[in-house]
């Protein structure tokens, strides 16, 4: 099997395929709806919210742009901060719908600084929302968001959180936090294929989107929150991977929720610590370093799209490039949802064979 250490989409245990390849069902039946209400459950403790969490069949950039078309309005003054390519991304497309952006950006490989955001949101009473990356993973950055949420929340604007690929790998409890919409993806740490998106939603986020004026029919989270409430999508769902989600939640559990955030954490200080035994360096300033994807910079000669290309074609594992301004500048190497240390010492172990082939000097 190849070893797929990207950030996403990430191998997925045999059970889930298993489950993911069962005959059709009928999406409006009883036994969809049971599989649905327990999902739904599921993923609110998985969020550790009692919010309302929807599925929605669409990528997590589908859920991104769920969240802004529901709760801003053309016009508005949303505030991005964003420490990469996917949160200009998440900014990108509330601006297209009309939103009025105010780019609080901060150098790729660094976090978000709660005291700059806490000025931007002083300077701009106007604010609506603030849109934040939890997990960045074109930087392997993980933002400090319990200290950004507090800022936030203490100027009463809305937070709106992306976090495709943190939630259910990374601690992110979403109401003690006070993070009022949430996104993630099912391709990332549920350890299932791509196709569905999550999103929560907290009380005064239904508020807005009461008020919100932004176009939507296919992701109108309204008719979302009325269907689940009957087991059932307003359209037709991914039967097949929300059936996969179902049983990748119930080992999720059965593993425990801590027990998995232990997990990423232990085999994200291996990761770090056997990147830098080759004498790599990490993008990431440590103390923010992410626990499912870690940005290695491309020193020493390194040429890493070559690098790439050998870890691909003679050992069978395949790494991730830059994106944005880091692309020929960074490699990346996944590590979540369904992955082991051994995993990664075979990464490593072939990434010590292939350094020398792609020009690394140490």
């Amino acid at each position: 099997m190849q070893n797929l250490r990207i950030p996403g989409p990430t191998p997925c245990p045999e059970e889930v395929l298993t489950a993911m390849g069962q005959q059709m069902i009928n999406h409006r039946g009883p036994e969809m709806a049971a599989i649905m209400k327990e999902v739904a459950e599921k993923l609110k403790y998985f969020f550790q919210t009692k919010n309302d969490v929807l599925v929605l069949t669409g990528s997590g950039t589908g859920g991104l742009e769920a969240a802004a078309v529901n709760f801003l309005s053309p016009g508005e003054t949303v505030l991005s901060v964003s420490i990469g390519v996917f949160g200009e991304r998440f900014a990108k497309i509330a601006s297209i719908f009309g939103a009025k952006i105010i780019a609080l950006n901060f150098e790729h490989g660094k976090a978000a600084d709660p005291a700059l955001v806490k000025k931007a949101l002083a300077e701009h009473p106007e604010i609506k929302a603030v849109l934040i990356t939890h997990n960045e993973t074109s930087t392997g950055i993980t933002n400090d968001l319990k200290s950004l949420a507090s800022v936030v929340k203490g100027a009463g604007k809305l937070l709106m959180v992306d976090a495709i690929s943190s939630l259910s790998s990374i601690d992110l409890p979403v109401d003690e936090w006070g993070c009022d919409v949430v996104v993630s993806g099912s391709q990332k740490g549920w350890m299932v294929p791509p196709g569905l998106a999550f999103i929560s939603v907290s009380p005064d986020a239904w508020k807005a989107n009461a008020e919100s004026k932004m176009p939507r029919f296919y992701w109108d989270l309204a008719k979302h929150k009325a269907s689940i409430e009957k087991g059932q999508t307003p359209w037709t769902p991914c039967v097949s991977v929300i059936v996969a989600l179902h049983k990748a939640l119930a080992m999720m559990e059965k593993e425990g929720m801590q027990n998995i955030f232990k997990r990423h954490q232990k085999i994200a200080d291996f990761t770090r610590k056997g990147v830098k035994e080759l004498g790599l360096t990490l993008l990431a300033e440590e103390k923010y370093a992410s626990n499912t994807v870690t940005a290695v910079l491309a020193t020493e000669g390194l040429d890493p799209k070559k690098l790439l290309k050998v870890m691909r074609e003679e050992y069978n594992t395949v790494l991730a490039g830059g994106q944005g301004p880091l692309e020929g500048k960074i490699f990346r190497i996944g590590h979540l949802g369904w992955v082991t240390e051994n995993d990664i010492k075979v990464t490593l172990d072939n990434l010590k064979l292939a350094l020398p082939k792609a020009g690394f000097r140490s």
